[in-house]
């Protein structure tokens, strides 16, 4: 059996470092992944910067490569890394996940974490975030669409790119005077935003729904001109997007962004009377999406930002938070 330590991308020097409680162990691709929650001290480090770049850490992980594994005894075994000589459990994998479960504390003399320290800034616009992003002050950002990352790259001449999609906001479909969608009469009146990218994806819920037919190919530019079937006559009201939910108690029913939804209380899961599907063009194209530099999307930092954005912890965040107004796409 083959045990391997991944030493080559540590940021934390090893040594006398933190306490570590073991969280969770995971077998993955030929990998134990040991997952750590951990407290930095101050007094372990002679280098005070380490301590500060570091300090804020919460968790770390630990890999294990897995070659051949056929031993059926724990032994320890000297290996040798990139570090030099180290000592190293040699123990099959059942046998070492079941110890885990019936232990309450593991302590390490020393601790690898790949992991990054994550500095937040935040901008009140949508211009900042992309100039400082294409200057080098920031490594990414997380606030677009791919759509209007494409048109600032043409307006601007920047060079950005996505490294990942995210989440997207769900368009729902909101009860006016209205209760259900059966219930909708004849002549009904729907609000729908007036911004062409906004009202081509209410009227796309509302073909969803059966309610309306729309022109073949009229997709994400479709206006209430491109409705080739209205079986109910219904009015469609055009009002600017941020103003909708204000106006639920004039119309029947009201097509709402996911944001200002969330923003007026709206409840997506619990209010909507439909929403749009992560499988719907609307979800798929207007994904949020995280940015970097154009060559960036692949660095070890930016692979670390997006595994951490898609994780299980993340995922659970997201729909424990927004409660369906925000829709993780992983």
């Amino acid at each position: 059996m083959k045990t391997e330590f991944e030493l080559s991308n540590a940021n934390i020097p090893y040594g006398v470092l933190h306490d570590q409680i073991l969280s969770d162990l995971k077998y993955e691709n030929g990998e134990l992944i040991f997952t750590f929650d951990i407290e930095i001290f101050e007094n372990d480090y002679t280098d005070k910067s380490v301590y500060k770049k570091f300090k804020n850490f919460k968790k770390c992980e630990m890999k294990i490569s897995l070659d051949n594994c056929e031993d059926t005894e724990i032994s320890l075994a000297e290996c040798i890394g990139k570090s030099g000589k180290y000592k190293a459990l040699v123990i099959p994998i059942e046998k070492l996940i079941e110890i885990s479960k019936i232990a309450n504390y593991i302590s390490f003399y020393t601790c690898l974490t790949n992991g990054y320290e994550l500095e937040i800034k935040e901008y009140s616009d949508y211009v900042q975030p992309n100039t400082a992003l294409e200057s080098g002050d920031l490594d990414a950002n997380y606030f677009q669409h791919k759509p209007y990352l494409d048109d600032f790259n043409k307006q601007k001449k920047t060079h950005l790119v996505s490294a990942g999609t995210i989440h997207y906001e769900p368009f729902g479909i909101f009860p006016g005077k209205t209760k259900t969608l059966k219930a909708l009469k004849n002549g009904a009146t729907v609000a729908v935003p007036n911004d062409t990218t906004n009202e081509a994806r209410a009227l796309l819920l509302l073909q969803d729904q059966g309610l309306i037919k729309l022109k073949d190919g009229a997709g994400l530019t479709a206006t209430k001109k491109d409705i080739v079937e209205n079986k109910k006559d219904l009015a469609i009201k055009e009002i600017e997007a941020a103003q909708i939910p204000r106006s639920l108690k004039d119309v029947d029913i009201a097509v709402v962004n996911g944001n200002y939804a969330l923003e007026a209380g709206l409840k997506v899961n619990k209010d909507a009377l439909a929403t749009e599907d992560a499988d719907s063009i609307g979800a798929k194209t207007y994904g949020n999406v995280v940015a970097v530099k154009k060559g960036n999307e692949k660095t070890d930092a930016t692979k670390a930002l997006i595994k951490a954005l898609k994780s299980d912890t993340v995922k659970k965040y997201i729909n424990d938070k927004y409660d369906g107004a925000v829709v993780p796409l992983f």
